[in-house]
């Protein structure tokens, strides 16, 4: 039986799609089973990558004050992975990526990972080195800190955030920036993968950011935006009551306060502040030139009292109850300064 030319090149065709279906199941079934071959295996391990290209990484300003370390610059650091952490250290956000950051560096130290953390203040005390050598010991800080009080290496990076985390490969080029807390799975495998180690599955049991619905509040004029409506801000001391249609997420100040562009300084015996918010946490900067004792009750139930003496980040209440509550905060000493609320 003869065959035309159209009946042929059909038949061809056909012959060629059965064969590619035969490949492309056969190899499906191998990646169903787990026998993956070396090129589909290289394509797994990529999974999840997320390097890419930022650019050469700003050298370091000379003549900033080191701590943990001698001056280092990115010359030094050929060869080496580094991550550049901006962070301060009365920043609640920053607090709780620092375990993180500690920890890559306690575990990859030996295999060429070098972590440097850049410490610009928001806040005036944050520039003073015996706060920041305070911070540093109160975290468990071991690897390198720069205190970058001018901004000069945040502006060199452009950066807005704290935190702020730079990876930098063994060349010098940024490959990774992350902004805010979470992704740290992505950013520990980009480490091995810089460092030449194999992925890991990695579980992370990060504060759930998404029940808190409260955002940070200032006492400082130049970000005040959550003082009730019924008070305004004074530069000279002023006497306040508190409000008693006080609205969610705002506050309310009793006695006698004066106001500046950073914080709020009470000036009369005692004081107190008012707050309504929805979150689980509460935490208040704050310092006290004599220590002042905080008589703190929330939704009516007494807690357990705060001492605020140096200038840091301080908890009010702590609990896994994510809804609306009250705060009252009874403070007992003139010359008591609060910076900001922020929640978690």
């Amino acid at each position: 039986m003869s065959i035309n030319k159209k009946t042929f090149t059909y038949a061809i065709i056909i012959t060629v799609c059965i064969i590619l279906a035969g490949i492309y199941v056969d190899k499906t079934t191998k990646i169903n089973l787990g026998i993956i071959s070396q090129p589909q295996k290289n394509i797994v391990q990529q999974i999840g990558n997320t390097l890419g290209d930022y650019g050469q990484a700003p050298d370091f300003k000379k003549g900033d004050n080191w701590l943990n370390t001698q001056p280092l610059t990115m010359a030094n650091l050929q060869g080496k992975v580094v991550l550049v952490d901006f962070w301060t250290y009365s920043c609640i956000n920053c607090i709780r990526t620092l375990p993180y950051v500690t920890r890559w560096y306690n575990t990859y130290k030996d295999n060429g990972l070098v972590v440097v953390g850049v410490h610009t203040p928001e806040f005036t005390f944050e520039h003073d080195t015996n706060n920041v050598k305070n911070a540093i010991a109160q975290f468990g800080i071991n690897y390198p800190v720069v205190q970058d009080n001018d901004y000069a290496i945040w502006n060199s990076y452009g950066n807005e955030y704290w935190p702020a985390e730079y990876l930098i490969n063994q060349k010098g080029e940024i490959v990774e920036e992350n902004f805010g807390e979470g992704e740290y799975d992505v950013t520990e495998n980009n480490i091995r993968q810089l460092l030449g180690l194999a992925p890991i599955n990695i579980k992370i049991n990060s504060d759930n950011l998404s029940k808190i619905s409260s955002p940070e509040m200032y006492f400082g004029t130049s970000r005040l935006a959550n003082l009730t409506p019924e008070q305004s801000y004074s530069l000279t001391p002023k006497n306040y009551v508190l409000s008693k249609n006080l609205a969610s997420n705002s506050f309310s100040l009793g006695g006698t306060w004066q106001f500046s562009d950073a914080n709020a300084q009470l000036t009369s015996d005692a004081g107190e502040v008012n707050l309504k918010f929805h979150a689980g946490k509460v935490f208040i900067v704050a310092s006290s030139p004599i220590p002042a004792h905080l008589t703190i009750t929330v939704d009516g139930k007494k807690q357990s009292d705060v001492v605020v003496g140096q200038s840091k980040l301080y908890t009010l209440f702590d609990s896994d109850n994510y809804s609306d509550h009250s705060i009252d905060v009874k403070i007992s000493q003139k010359g008591f300064e609060a910076f900001t609320f922020t929640f978690g």
